[in-house]
């Protein structure tokens, strides 16, 4: 068993062989054309990217840990086209038409992370099913259908996102109360630590260096430093994400945030026949704290949710990966939602934390005055998000003009975090509000105005 296959269940179900040899660290100084400072989706998808487009460039990737370590090797497993920010926000600084175009990127987005995968043999269990979101009780209901209408407003269609009505709902998701929903065909689940160690696999063929237990604690224009050793490159790559803090100057360019998940055991075919994601459409409801499933290849329930605290001066530890108090929620959840599953054994219970900026934004961006680029923000929604991130970085750095260096995204500069602490409390009624409005929906039967409202404010919607 590998020493990290505790990290999650993802890590936990990689043989030895997906697993592959350990890489070594950064021996010495070095000098290469481009340094990527992380070895998570975005750095690994900029590789990639960048060597399809020149595979002479001199390519080192520098990891604090292992390859997939953080959270993109323990994430739930969708790649969607969802994005932190809402339509609204980007027209807001751009138009609803400059929109419209980066939603349909990431539309795009999730076909392009099938291709890949299937062009170079990267068996990360891909499957194009789609996101269901079902709503469980009359507010949730009204919201996803003006969510919908919203989304047809900007130009799309039911061909993009659609309402379901409880029958097609219930057929799709076998869950309790479930009252109707909304479907969009933009998603894929997928198994995320498989993903990145064969994203790594293939960029190591594809000529770039991969240094692991290698941690980064300033990067300068031009410059990555290390205690073991300084790496001078054309182009700095900073994609760290959660443990963005830890670098020297970045305390407050993101905050970490924690998801955490549970696993049951591999479930009968009888249970599946009822509850249904035959395809393996990944799936949610409507209420306000977010709760994130899929099926596994395997036939388990991967199912996770946010509610964990956010730790004083964006503090990232191991022990904050497991919280009792927030698993056996989770777990209540999923056993509210999907009763059949009994005494089901909960095979594995983890967590970590995503990268949130303070207004909410993710970004792509690239200086070619300084040599210093960058991409994240992803607030959980990485999977897809950073391969457009790695095609956009790629472009900018090689100067290749393209539709994607012009979305609204590209080179967005979100303002610093509050200093603590107004961040302890402002993440953290992030946290407390959404459970509340959610318990006076169970109890009232209508809106929590107030806090709904809180919640807009503070999330920059």
């Amino acid at each position: 068993m590998h020493e990290l296959s505790t990290l999650s269940l993802w890590h936990a179900t990689m043989s030895a062989e997906e697993w592959g040899p350990g890489r070594p660290a950064l021996g010495s100084d070095l000098q290469v054309d481009v340094a990527i400072v992380g070895a998570g989706y975005t750095g690994l998808w900029t590789a990639y990217y960048l060597l399809r487009r020149d595979p002479t460039l001199r390519v080192a990737i520098l990891e604090a840990q292992v390859v997939g370590f953080g959270a993109s090797g323990r994430n739930g497993g969708w790649c969607s086209a969802l994005l932190p920010m809402g339509l609204d926000a980007i027209a807001k600084r751009s138009s609803r038409s400059q929109a419209f175009r980066l939603q349909t990127a990431m539309h795009e987005t999730v076909a392009e992370v099938g291709r890949v995968v299937d062009a170079e043999g990267i068996d990360c269990h891909f499957a194009h099913g789609g996101y269901l979101n079902v709503s469980r009780n009359p507010m949730q209901l009204q919201r996803e259908a003006e969510h919908i209408k919203h989304l047809h407003s900007y130009g799309f269609s039911d061909d993009d996102y659609r309402v379901l009505s409880q029958a097609e709902s219930t057929k799709r998701l076998g869950a309790t109360k479930v009252l109707g929903g909304g479907f969009t065909p933009h998603c894929a689940a997928l198994h995320p630590a498989r993903l990145a160690r064969g994203l790594a696999r293939t960029v190591e063929r594809m000529g770039a260096t991969i240094y692991e237990h290698t941690p980064v604690v300033e990067i300068t224009p031009r410059t990555v430093r290390t205690h073991l050793g300084t790496v001078k490159a054309d182009v700095v790559v900073r994609a760290t994400e959660a443990f963005t803090p830890s670098l020297a100057g970045e305390g407050r360019t993101v905050a970490p945030i924690y998801s955490l998940m549970i696993a049951t055991e591999p479930l009968p075919d009888d249970f599946w026949a009822s509850v249904g994601l035959h395809d393996r459409a990944t799936f949610n409801d409507g209420r306000h704290m977010i709760i994130y499933g899929q099926r596994t290849a395997d036939n388990r329930f991967a199912f996770g949710g946010r509610g964990a605290w956010y730790h004083w001066g964006s503090t990232i530890k191991p022990e904050y990966d497991r919280d009792e108090r927030v698993h056996a929620l989770i777990h209540d959840t999923l056993r509210d939602l999907f009763p059949g599953i009994g005494d089901a054994a909960i095979t594995h219970r983890w967590g970590g934390p995503v990268g949130a900026a303070r207004d909410w934004w993710c970004h792509a961006s690239f200086d070619p005055s300084t040599g210093l680029a960058s991409a994240g923000g992803y607030v959980g929604d990485g999977v897809g998000t950073t391969n457009l991130s790695g095609r956009t970085l790629a472009d900018l750095i090689t100067g290749e003009p393209s539709e994607l260096t012009t979305l609204p995204w590209v080179g967005h500069r979100s303002r610093k975090w509050e200093p603590e602490p107004l961040r302890f409390i402002g993440i953290n009624a992030t946290t407390v509000l959404p459970v509340g409005a959610d318990r006076h929906e169970d109890r009232k039967g209508s809106s929590s105005k107030w806090r709904e409202a809180i919640m807009n404010r503070l999330l920059g919607h």
